[in-house]
């Protein structure tokens, strides 16, 4: 039994948590109670994702899969740094787009084969209580925690690369056809959609070559969903052109023009872009009775494409239709990957915070992805950024937060590298 081809999947990837920072001093015979030496917690692992050509579909991802990096370390003691958490690096087949399943944004296009992505960061680790010492504390007794991540729904799509896409009925000879004309072994039998995958094949000719995709056979209502056409019409939305095989010999009773216009029809309706893409049509089947008076039916109606008469199944005149491939392709820019979108997960939860409070020195840290981010954004010599600063902690509920936990006036409250007294 013929496994299921598989081009769309959903999985869920998470980056590894950061390793929480360790709180500890120095302690040796005859000094029990020495300077901190609390040392970082580890990176957590991240997430990648890398091309491999040998893989034809999303069906190891049929199922949901789950990919989660490793959790990084907590710190040790005597300065000594955790561990890093593992990274995770799964492989997709040569033109897949990766999108992030709540905005539909573009993380990336796998295009080349051992290319690597990255797609979610791991958590840094928190820092020991040997970072916080300064000028006037000199034994700080609290460490950071490390940074927590989300999990993330990922939607991957395979778009297959191929320079020509052959289009048209089902049994047309569209299988046929690329059989004869490159070394590709598509199945072939006389019934409609024998094809249920695109196949792919690279056509030679002399010093030159291109890669051809026989997609699925279309019918009349593809773009809307019927039949196969709905799923495999992005297979051609990254071709060059197009090869548009019309069975001439009218054997099935269906007129070829007809056919013509109602498949063109149909990529018009889905993708402006794809129905203006160059096409050439071949006229397959001439050597069965009643082709020849057809073609020249044909050729009265369509002036539009330029026409090429072939035999599939015998070879004759795909000769002439590849040399008139490449007289196209020859005037066309290369394929190029889908540019991705200017979007990347945070590392930490930018909403996350944790409030720790050094006894001995009673002094208050408030950590977490909240603290990170105004790190990031908030400029001390700067008044507009400081405002914004003290409304984001009374916005995200810091500051009622460290009134529940019982802070006091003019205690000492220490929010990343800002230290201030506390007012109410």
């Amino acid at each position: 039994m013929a496994s299921l081809f598989t081009d769309k999947a959903k999985i869920t990837i998470k980056a590894g948590d950061g390793g929480d920072g360790m709180n500890s001093f120095k302690s040796f015979k005859g000094f029990a109670n020495g300077g901190p030496d609390g040392g970082d917690g580890g990176k957590g692992g991240d997430v990648y994702v890398v091309g491999d050509k040998d893989k034809n579909d999303l069906i190891d991802f049929r199922f949901g899969a789950k990919f989660a990096a490793g959790d990084g370390e907590r710190g040790g003691t005597n300065n000594r740094f955790g561990k890093g958490g593992a990274d995770v690096v799964f492989s997709v087949p040569l033109g897949t787009i990766v999108r992030d399943a709540e905005t539909g944004k573009i993380l990336c296009d796998v295009y080349t084969d051992g290319e690597k992505k990255l797609l979610a960061r791991g958590g840094n680790g928190g820092k020991g209580n040997v970072r916080f010492t300064t000028a006037r504390r000199h034994a700080p007794h609290f460490a950071q925690k490390g940074q927590k991540t989300k999990p993330h729904e990922l939607i991957l799509e395979l778009k297959v690369i191929a320079d020509v896409g052959l289009i048209g009925f089902p049994n047309v000879g569209k299988s046929t056809l690329l059989s004869k004309i490159s070394a590709a072994k598509p199945k072939i039998a006389n019934y409609h959609f024998t094809t249920l995958s695109p196949n792919l094949g690279v056509v030679k000719y002399y010093d030159k070559s291109f890669v051809a995709a026989d997609i699925p056979g279309l019918i009349e209502g593809a773009a809307s969903g019927a039949g196969l056409g709905h799923d495999f019409l992005r297979h051609i939305e990254r071709t060059r052109m197009l090869v548009h095989v019309v069975d001439i010999s009218g054997i099935e009773g269906r007129d070829p023009y007809e056919d013509l216009k109602q498949i063109n029809a149909e990529l018009k309706q889905y993708s402006e872009k794809l129905a203006s893409l160059p096409q050439i049509v071949a006229l397959n089947k001439c050597d069965i009775c009643g082709a020849e008076e057809n073609i020249k039916a044909f050729r009265k109606k369509c002036r539009k494409y330029k026409l090429y008469p072939i035999t599939a199944v015998t070879g004759e005149g795909t000769r002439e239709l590849i040399e008139g491939i490449f007289e196209v392709l020859d005037t066309l820019p290369p394929a190029e990957p889908i540019p991705a979108d200017e979007f990347e997960y945070e590392s930490a939860d930018v909403n996350e915070f944790f409030i720790d409070k050094d006894e001995e020195e009673n002094v208050w840290y408030v950590t977490g992805g909240l603290v990170d981010m105004l790190e990031r954004n908030v400029v001390l010599s700067d008044p507009d950024s400081m405002a914004y600063f003290q409304k984001v902690l009374k916005d995200k509920g810091v500051i009622k937060a460290l009134i529940a936990r019982g802070v006091q006036e003019d205690d000492t409250v220490v929010v990343g590298g800002v230290e201030f007294a506390f007012k109410n």
